[in-house]
């Protein structure tokens, strides 16, 4: 029997998990953030970074993403920075959409119906 330290396929497919995100998707990093941002115009502080995690742990929590319904999600980040001011706030970091835009930065995709691009969508 091969010690998982000797089985290099293993190795290479072990995610290494950053403490930071623990529930961030397997490909996503930090810097993909950044950069997500950056084409977005938004520029990266202490709060956006919450947003992220707390959209992470959300999907994290929920197995199945496609039924993820986005209006409990929207209640669930409300909830969650109530203290700064909830939904209001969230628009403020993210002016196209703390869902579909914070989705994207967190490397999530947007659950189903929160983008509308027949709507006029914000995303």
């Amino acid at each position: 029997m091969l010690n998982i330290s000797s089985d290099i396929n293993k190795l290479i497919h072990e995610k290494s998990i950053d403490p930071e995100f623990p529930h961030a998707p397997d490909e996503w990093t930090q810097q993909y953030a950044l950069d997500m941002a950056q084409k977005e115009g938004l520029k990266m502080t202490d709060e956006h970074w919450e947003a992220v995690r707390a959209l992470q742990t959300y999907c994290a929590q929920h197995e199945d993403a496609a039924k993820i319904n986005p209006r409990e999600l929207h209640d669930a980040l409300d909830e969650h920075f109530h203290q700064q001011g909830g939904l209001k706030h969230l628009y403020m970091l993210f002016p196209k959409g703390p869902i579909a835009q914070g989705c994207r930065l967190a490397g999530l995709k947007p659950p189903f119906m929160a983008i509308d691009m027949s709507f006029g969508s914000v995303s």
